[in-house]
Parts: C-alpha cells; sequence; structure tokens
C-alpha cells in the first residue's frame, strides 16, 4: 500500500519529535541524548494491553502512525543517519592524529580491543550461540564512545590533564581499529565461513581496503595538495596578480559541503560493494576529509544534517528492540554489561599501569562507555539476521548502560585521584 505524502509527513513529525523532547529529559539527566531517543523508540513499538484492562483493543504508535504498513522509508533514513554520523566521528579523528598518539595511548587502545573483543566471543560462545553471532558481539564490546567521557572531562575543566589526553589519543587508535575489527566481522557473515582461511583471507581484504584509504588519505593526498601549494608560492609577479584577479572573478566550483558528500557517498558505496559495511567507508572518508577541513571546512554543515537525520537512527534502533525479551536474556545482559565495563578498565588500564594505578583507573574508566558504536555493530549483524533479537536487546542493554555509568564511574575516578578541586590547566 502506498504512503501519501500527508501520511510520511505526520510520521517524520511525531517521530522527531518524540525523539528531541526524550533527548532533551535525558540531557537536562545528565544522560546522553541518545538514551532518549532509543527510548523514544522502544515506546513507539511498545503495544499498550488495553485488552486486558477491558478497554478496547491493544494499541501502539506503532501501529496508529501507520509504520505498521511500510517502514522501508525509515530504514533508508536510519541508514543515511548513520553514515553521516560516521562521517562527522571521521571529521574528529583526521588520520595525521594517527602519527600524533604516544605508545602508551596506542597501548592502551590495543588492549582495550583486544581483551573486550576475545572475552565477549568467549562469553557468546560458552551460551550456546553461534561462532558468527559471537564475534558481532565481541566487536560491539571492542566500541568506544568517548564523546561521553569527554563531556565530562570537559565540564569538569580537566581536559588539559595528561589522563585526557591518553584517553583522545588512544580514542583515535581504537575508532581505527575498531572499524577493522568490524571490517573483518561483516566480511566473515556475508561470506557465510567460518573457516581459518576463510577468515584470514577476509581480514586480510578488510585490512587491505582501510590501509589503502589511509594511505591514499594521509599520504598521496596531503602530498599532492602540498605539491600544488608549491608551484602556487613559485608564481611571482604578473602571473600572481592575474591569478588573483581570476579567483576574484571566478566562483568556487564546488563548495566543501557537496564535495564532502560525495566522498561520503562514494567511499561508503566502495565499502559495501566489496563486502563491508557502508559506515566504514564513511567512517574512513571522514578521516579522509579531516585532512583539509582548515581549507574545506563542513563541520557546522555536516552537524545540521546530523541533528536531523541521527535521531532516525536511534529511534530505529529503539523499534528493533523487543523489551518482552529482556526478561528471558535479563542475566546475560547484565553479565555482558559487567564484563564490558570489566574489560575495558582492566584492558586500558594495563596499557596506562606505568603512570599509576589512579590514573590508569582513569584511563580505563574513560574508554568504557559503548555509545552509539556498540549499538550500530549490532544493528548491522541484526539486518545480515546473524545476530538474534534477544543479543540485539543484549548488546542495546550494554551500550545504553555503560553509557549512563561511565561518567559517574569517571567523576569518582578523576575525585579519588584530584579530590574535590578542579586541576589547574597544564601546558599542552
Amino acid at each position: 500500500m502506498e504512503m501519501s505524502i500527508e501520511a510520511v509527513l505526520l510520521q517524520l513529525f511525531a517521530l522527531f519529535l518524540l525523539a528531541k523532547l526524550f533527548g532533551m529529559v535525558c540531557e537536562r539527566l545528565g544522560i546522553s541524548a541518545v538514551i532518549g531517543e532509543i527510548s523514544a523508540g522502544i515506546l513507539v513499538a511498545t503495544t499498550i494491553p488495553l485488552s486486558v484492562l477491558g478497554l478496547g483493543p491493544d494499541i501502539s504508535l506503532f501501529n496508529i502512525l501507520g509504520l505498521d504498513q511500510d517502514i522501508s522509508f525509515f530504514e533508508i533514513l536510519s541508514e543515511l543517519g548513520v553514515i553521516f554520523l560516521l562521517f562527522a566521528v571521521g571529521l574528529e579523528t583526521p588520520f595525521s592524529e594517527l602519527r600524533k598518539v604516544g605508545m602508551t595511548a596506542t597501548l592502551v587502545a590495543v588492549l582495550g580491543v583486544i581483551l573486550p573483543f576475545f572475552a565477549g566471543f568467549a562469553l557468546i560462545l560458552g551460551f550456546g550461540h553461534g561462532q558468527t553471532e559471537a564475534l558481532f558481539i565481541g566487536a560491539a564490546m571492542v566500541a568506544t564512545s568517548v564523546g561521553i567521557t569527554a563531556r565530562v572531562i570537559s565540564d569538569m575543566s580537566l581536559m588539559q590533564s595528561v589522563e585526557a589526553r591518553v584517553i583522545i589519543g588512544a580514542a583515535v587508535i581504537d575508532d581505527v581499529l575498531g572499524m577493522i575489527v568490524l571490517a573483518i566481522v561483516v566480511g566473515v557473515a556475508s561470506g557465510g565461513n567460518t573457516g581459518i582461511l576463510d577468515i584470514i583471507l577476509v581480514s586480510a581484504s578488510g585490512i587491505a581496503f582501510v590501509l589503502a584509504v589511509i594511505f591514499i588519505g594521509s599520504i598521496m593526498m596531503p602530498h599532492a595538495r602540498r605539491r600544488v601549494e608549491d608551484r602556487r608560492n613559485r608564481r611571482t609577479g604578473d602571473d600572481q596578480e592575474e591569478d588573483i584577479l581570476c579567483v576574484e572573478k571566478k566562483k568556487p566550483v564546488l563548495s566543501p559541503l557537496p564535495l564532502a558528500l560525495l566522498i561520503c557517498f562514494g567511499l561508503s558505496f566502495v565499502a559495501s560493494y566489496v563486502g563491508l559495511a557502508a559506515i566504514i567507508g564513511a567512517f574512513l572518508a571522514g578521516m579522509a576529509f579531516a585532512e583539509f577541513k582548515d581549507k574545506w571546512p563542513c563541520e557546522h554543515d555536516f552537524n545540521s544534517i546530523n541533528e536531523f537525520l541521527v535521531p532516525f537512527f536511534f529511534i530505529y534502533t529503539g523499534m528493533l528492540v523487543d523489551i518482552s525479551s529482556f526478561g528471558d536474556v535479563l542475566f546475560l545482559a547484565i553479565l555482558v554489561t559487567i564484563l564490558a565495563v570489566a574489560t575495558k578498565v582492566i584492558g586500558c588500564g594495563l596499557g596506562a599501569l606505568k603512570m599509576g594505578k589512579k590514573t590508569s583507573t582513569i584511563i580505563g574508566v574513560g574508554m568504557v562507555p559503548r555509545g552509539e558504536v556498540g549499538i550500530i555493530v549490532a544493528s548491522i549483524g541484526f539486518s545480515l539476521q546473524v545476530v538474534s533479537q534477544d543479543m540485539f536487546s543484549v548488546v542495546v542493554f550494554m551500550s545504553m548502560a555503560t553509557t549512563i555509568i561511565a561518567p559517574f564511574l569517571l567523576i569518582w575516578a578523576f575525585r579519588r585521584k584530584y579530590g574535590e578541586c578542579k586541576l589547574p590547566e597544564q601546558p599542552a
């Protein structure tokens, strides 16, 4: 049945309004707006059992808004939302930053990826689930949403602390490693093979794609840019004046936003075409474009787009959560959450142990929140039909719980070292 434009506009209005209202309430409570947007989606999909109370047939906003007739439009909106979200994350992680992080931050990131992945993989296998599903849960536990941590640190005026610098540096490496892990897992799931040789081949192709984009984006493109700028700088006299006049007369052929969109869509398509997740291409496209944001700034424009599109991803994610399944998997969800916290605190903490126990605890806790990244990984597995409804709910529970818990743990860890006073700014 074809949807009318009036019905679509009503759906857009209602869903966007709910997402923003729930998001604002959570922000007022000091919780990430992501939690509110997912909660709004859960509310939309929840059936109110009026028949049990003798008040009429069961109802839900999902049916009232006509989403039961055709939800494909919102599936596309949610996919675009997560693609743009990962592009924006990439914009904050230029390739050149990878070379600036120290050995401590690198070790923190590596151990913070290895320990959660294998612990999550082993736990899910131990509960009798398949290898591919266990791989996705392990990959979801690898993720770190450092934005939550950065907000807490900023509110405490501790952004210049050594812990903050290590956490932010480790987050850069963590993002890249997380995308490589996701590329491998998606490749294995798409191929349907989990033999050792197949996993090695898929791993090699996923890593090769990521490294190829990094090489082009961080070495070839900046090198080409420097050569062009050097050629321009060598021009003198009348030629230079003529160029200036030409520049004044001509309008830019392509503004930063369309160029960024082209790169984002192009690499997302290539990643999807070679059997990887489209968000991997989007993330790498953001990293590549970040190298030129001094010349082509587009963060403000992308933030405006994300303000509209990204909430639809999280509200759609909430719609996929079956709260009735929580009762069946609540024990496993709590166990996965405890493991998610412990493996990050221990793994990342070990990487920073030489800096002292209190400092290493702060860094470990700072890498705990999974936020939107863990949910994105699980949603990809769910869309590939290799992650069950129950396990999807487990990951959503874990991601929301770690996002809520982490700020309180981080404040405790900082006060344990620095006391109630704010740390004075240190030179970078």
